[in-house]
């Protein structure tokens, strides 16, 4: 489902202008693994949408290590938006799903306490059938701001958008990014 929201009605986040911070934020799916740092979403993002877009990706991170690393990141940047890609090498980890949302969770508050706006991708539990964990949409659901649960299990589903098992390559990253600037564009 693009874009689930809270209870309140539906929120939408603040436009996004060439004088906009953007931090994309997780692990080996942001920072560009199986392609050039060019070809990774966050620089496509960043030439989709005409402003600055940092790439906070770690290869190999878990969300708890995630919230360690964020604030410093915010304090840093003052992002006006963070897109949140996390979750995925606790899976393959086979970390219980209540410690990933407790992670988010605080990545998400930190987030938000900073001032900054929150879109959440859904990440898929690894297995034949790819498809993001129910918890994603409810988390985002619950915080009330923008979530995509399809772009990265369509993605990570078709074997001519993948560098290797785990990871898209130039042309699954350019989708990536346009689904994230088609998911922005539609809730601001």
């Amino acid at each position: 489902t693009l874009g689930l929201f809270g209870c309140g009605g539906p929120k939408t986040i603040k436009p996004v202008t060439s004088d906009s911070v953007v931090l994309a934020f997780g692990d080996s799916l942001t920072s560009g693994i199986g392609a050039e740092q060019e070809e990774s979403y966050p620089s496509v993002l960043a030439r989709l949408l005409g402003c600055k877009v940092i790439n906070a990706g770690i290869p190999g991170e878990v969300t708890e290590e995630g919230c360690d690393r964020l604030k410093a990141l915010l304090e840093d940047h003052e992002p006006d938006l963070v897109v949140l890609c996390h979750g995925g090498n606790d899976m393959l980890r086979r970390a219980d799903d209540a410690g990933i949302v407790r992670h988010l969770r605080r990545m998400i508050e930190a987030a938000q306490g900073s001032g900054a706006d929150v879109i959440l991708l859904g990440v898929p539990r690894p297995g034949i059938f790819l498809k993001a964990p129910a918890f994603y949409a409810e988390t985002a659901k619950a915080y009330g701001f923008p979530y995509d649960g399809k772009l990265l299990p369509k993605i990570l589903s078709s074997p001519g958008l993948k560098s290797d098992a785990i990871h898209p390559d130039a042309d699954g990253y350019r989708k990536m990014a346009e689904g994230v600037a088609a998911l922005i564009r539609k809730n601001s």
